[in-house]
């Protein structure tokens, strides 16, 4: 495995390189965004996740180019709506997106759930396709897609080039899901990686939730790191993209300290579980 670090990066793709440690800024507040997206850029992250639903675009943005880092060196990622994925929707969101950032383009456009129904997964999906063609937009993909999903949408690519020429039906570049040992989605994973796309984890330590499992203590004991570092170290030793989250100096800079030291191929196969508990909500399994 080439060695990993805080610059380092996985190629899309659509031809573009995302930072393989990103921040996420699910759940803070607007009046913070700006002030710790600038700290995790200070530390060495380049890549922060947003959403129109995290309604924080706009200080994330500020943050980031408060950091005086160029704007080319960074990496922004935001979402569609859960519940509003049709193609007018869309269409708002991207020009909103456009708006409230004041970047010139964004790096990643996601639609944020398989919600609202075939047509509209669709509709919302050739709004991207749109934005990539007009420039806004250099990649873009979809989150919580299970593999019935992700099947559908890649019907409909392989469709839309076939009649009108190739990428025309656009290129999916990444699917970002909840990933950690308790929910590692055998299914999924492997559907991707046999196409290159990359795999975004959020909920990567688990919310915390496994902060005293017996298991990952002794890893964190083994390496003299934390439960958090360990668990971070797992997704990006799988090849996924993880996104922590804090708002918490100390956590900020801690989460990125995972550049030190390696799981061994028995400490990862002892975090084989085999088991499925999200941690968060599971729109992979809609039927919709």
């Amino acid at each position: 495995m080439a060695k990993l670090s805080l610059t380092s990066t996985l190629l899309m793709p659509s031809g573009y390189d995302i930072p393989t440690l990103g921040y996420g800024v699910y759940q803070t507040p607007a009046n913070v965004a700006a002030e710790v997206v600038e700290q995790a850029l200070k530390v060495g992250y380049r890549h922060v996740d947003s959403a129109v639903a995290y309604r924080n675009e706009a200080p994330s943005a500020e943050g980031m180019k408060k950091s005086g880092i160029p704007r080319e060196e960074l990496f922004f990622t935001t979402k569609i709506p859960p519940k509003q994925m049709t193609y007018e929707n869309a269409k708002q969101h991207i020009e909103n997106s456009m708006k409230e950032t004041g970047f010139d383009y964004i790096d990643l456009y996601l639609l944020h759930s398989p919600y609202g129904g075939k047509e509209n997964r669709i509709g919302a999906w050739k709004a991207l396709v749109e934005g990539v063609e007009a420039g806004k937009i250099r990649s873009i993909g979809v989150s919580n897609y299970g593999v019935h999903h992700l099947e559908e949408l890649e019907t409909y690519i392989q469709s839309i080039d076939e009649k009108e020429g190739k990428h025309k039906g656009g290129v999916l570049s990444v699917n970002q899901i909840e990933l950690h040992p308790w929910l590692a989605r055998k299914d999924i994973v492997d559907w991707c990686k046999k196409r290159g796309i990359i795999l975004e984890a959020y909920s990567p330590i688990v919310r915390a939730k496994k902060a005293e499992d017996l298991l990952l203590l002794r890893l964190a004991k083994k390496h003299n790191k934390t439960t958090s570092q360990v668990l971070l170290r797992w997704s990006l030793q799988k090849g996924f993209v993880p996104l922590p989250k804090s708002v918490t100096k100390h956590r900020i800079e801690e989460n990125a300290q995972i550049y030190d030291f390696e799981l061994s191929d028995e400490d990862m196969e002892s975090l084989d579980l085999g088991v499925y508990e999200p941690c968060a909500w599971d729109p992979t399994v809609s039927r919709d």
